[in-house]
């Protein structure tokens, strides 16, 4: 049985004020009815994605809010997995439609970020770390400490860090969506504030507001992008319980089991959204992905391998770094943009990658335009 993304709408990444988190539901709603053509009571179900409406909003119960969008109240629930809530939504309704449940169902990612401090942020955002463990760190000191391991056992340097968030704000001056159009030289990203050394300010994804929608159907269609694989990986909650830390095992574990289910291979991939909240985690997602060599991603960046006339082209939209993080939205965003762009002909064969916490949770999907 094939799943075929109907139809997909992201709402504009940023600091929206003048929009609620409701206001972002209802758009993506209406937008992703209007992109695939159907009326909402064709829509069977809806999976919503949301890390932190309770805290950042004191809106909990957010699967309701969004069925009442819908005249017919279709049965809704809410998916939360940190920042990878948006692909854990999407697997909730694959199974789903793949064991006959359903025939048509939506799924909505929404984060609604920037009304708390960074303060109140930096805290919410703390509990997809080890509660117990990891008490009182933050996940750029998580990711720092990831790198600093990185750049001693492979030789990963600054400006090969910041090569990420170059190419990344370049690739989102052509996503209207974007939270970022602003271009940004190595200089410039090395010099940057630093956050947790060594990693600054412009090596970080931004707080954002946002929401995405896709609709997924197991009705036969044509001209229309396919889910041709997916994966589910998970590690241990907290780096301390890893044997290796500058690998992340649920990203290597998500990618076999994509790929198997494609039955395509690595090197046809010709484009894919990677979950690069920093700089490092693009690195180490190109590697344990499979696209580069263990220890060379830094460099490939670099030398251009990752953009467009590369070997692969990584974060066409900008990623996170540039189109911006809405946490619950961020997996859902991934895989509308990808399928966009392979139903518009720019590429055959594509991969999303979202990762939740530190690397304990991670899940890819293999698109393409055609059914295998």
């Amino acid at each position: 049985m094939n799943i075929s993304i109907l139809g997909s709408y992201t709402t504009q990444f940023g600091e929206l004020w003048d929009q609620s988190l409701s206001d972002l539901c209802h758009e993506a709603v209406d937008g992703v009815l209007s992109d695939a053509r159907i009326e909402a009571k064709q829509v069977e179900a809806v999976f919503v994605a949301n890390k932190a409406a309770g805290n950042f909003e004191n809106q909990h119960h957010l699967n309701a809010l969004v069925s009442q969008f819908f005249s017919h109240f279709p049965p809704s629930m809410r998916i939360e997995g940190a920042c990878a809530s948006g692909a854990l939504a999407l697997l909730a309704a694959e199974y789903a439609l793949l064991a006959g449940q359903y025939e048509t169902v939506m799924v909505i990612g929404v984060e609604k970020m920037t009304d708390a401090t960074s303060e109140e942020t930096t805290h919410i955002l703390s509990g997809a770390a080890n509660n117990q463990n990891e008490w009182g760190s933050t996940f750029p000191a998580l990711y720092g400490l990831v790198t600093q391991l990185h750049m001693k056992q492979f030789g990963t340097t600054r400006s090969q860090l910041s090569s990420v968030a170059v190419k990344n704000h370049h690739h989102a001056l052509n996503n209207p969506k974007a939270q970022f159009h602003k271009e940004f030289t190595v200089e410039q990203i090395s010099n940057s504030q630093l956050v947790a050394d060594p990693l600054r300010i412009l090596d970080c994804s931004p707080i954002s507001d946002g929401a995405a929608a896709v609709i997924l159907t197991t009705r036969a269609m044509t001209k229309k992008p396919c889910i041709l694989g997916f994966g589910h990986g998970q590690d241990s909650l907290d780096l301390a319980h890893r044997e290796v830390i500058t690998t992340f095992a649920a990203t290597q574990k998500a990618a076999s089991q994509a790929l198997e289910k494609a039955k395509v291979a690595i090197k046809q991939i010709q484009v894919a959204e990677v979950h690069d909240c920093f700089t490092i985690a693009e690195i180490m997602a190109i590697e344990d992905l499979g696209f580069f060599p263990k220890g060379s991603g830094g460099h490939a960046t670099e030398t251009g391998k990752t953009t467009i006339g590369g070997k692969v082209v990584i974060n066409p939209s900008g990623g996170l770094k540039a189109c911006g993080h809405p946490v619950g939205a961020t997996g859902v965003k991934q895989l509308a943009y990808l399928s966009k762009t392979i139903e518009n002909g720019e590429y055959s064969l594509g991969l999303t990658h979202n990762v939740g916490g530190s690397g304990a949770t991670s899940v890819v999907h293999i698109l393409g335009n055609k059914k295998l």
